[in-house]
Parts: C-alpha cells; structure tokens; sequence
C-alpha cells in the first residue's frame, strides 16, 4: 500500500466530494498540473489505494430488494473452494472473511423471501460449508465512508 502524502490526501478528498471530476478539473481545483494529477492518480490505482471505479448501482432498483447478510460458517481447509462457489452467485454482493466464531459474512441480494430462501439453500450446499444464519437488513444505519479517516489521517500528518 502507498504512503499517502498530504497531497495525495488532499486529492483524495477532492475525489471524495466530486468522484465525476475530470483529471484537468482536480488540476484546476488542486492548483496542480494536469500530469501531476495524472501521475498521482496512476500511481494511487497502481499501489491499491482505489477499491474500485465501478459505479454503485441500487440492487433496489435491479429489481432484487431484500439484502440480507448470511454468516457462514466453514471447515477452514475447504475455504479456497468456497470462495470460488460464492463468486459464482449472483446474488452475493459481497464476502468477508471474518476471525471468531464466524468465518465468512455474506451481503446478498434478493427478489423476495423465496429467493432469500434458495440463495441461502445454494450458499449452504456448497462443500465444506457446514452452517449458515441468516439476517435481514432493515436499513442501512451507515453507509461505506472513507472521508472521516481521510481527515483523522490528513490530521495525523
């Protein structure tokens, strides 16, 4: 992972509050060169920094609006097989692995209680999967957020 440098916190948290600005538009704002931006940024993507650059789209509004967070529990040795099942489902949204009694939190996504039930089903027929429980999201209390820390670290500096 890259040390961030003030600057690239400040990038960052530009990104953060306007995530359509164009490279020139950062420049601009930054009081930057249009290369500096384009060479920071390139070098943020190369060393992890951006989990991704795919556009958050509503499950909601795919038709698929019940979530739910499945808790999985495994025979350890099985894992790496289990992680390639779970990629091959649709509904699963996200993974985590996970230490304590639990070994993997599932978010999934699905039309109704029925196919709720199936994914769950599908998650749980996996080998080496030995337990599944199952929670519904009744709302999201707080959604993923990086600015707090971008300014806890931008404070640390």
């Amino acid at each position: 992972m890259a040390h961030l440098d003030s600057v690239d916190l400040e990038l960052l948290a530009t990104l953060s509050q306007e995530p359509r600005a164009t490279v020139v538009a950062l420049a601009e704002k930054l009081g930057m060169s249009r290369n500096t931006v384009q060479a920071r940024m390139a070098r943020l993507d190369r060393t992890g920094v951006f989990l991704s650059f795919e556009r958050a789209i509503s499950a909601s509004a795919l038709g698929f609006p019940i979530e739910a967070f499945i808790s999985v529990t495994v025979r350890q040795a099985d894992l790496p097989y289990i992680k390639g099942e779970l990629h091959h489902i649709p509904e699963v949204l996200q993974a985590h692995g996970l230490s304590g009694q639990i070994d993997l939190l599932v978010l999934v996504a699905c039309r109704d209680t029925q196919h709720l039930f199936d994914t769950d089903a599908r998650i749980l027929a996996i080998e080496g999967v030995e337990r599944t429980e199952t929670s519904l999201v009744m709302g999201e209390v707080i959604g993923y957020r990086v600015r707090p820390l971008m300014e806890l670290a931008h404070d640390d500096q």
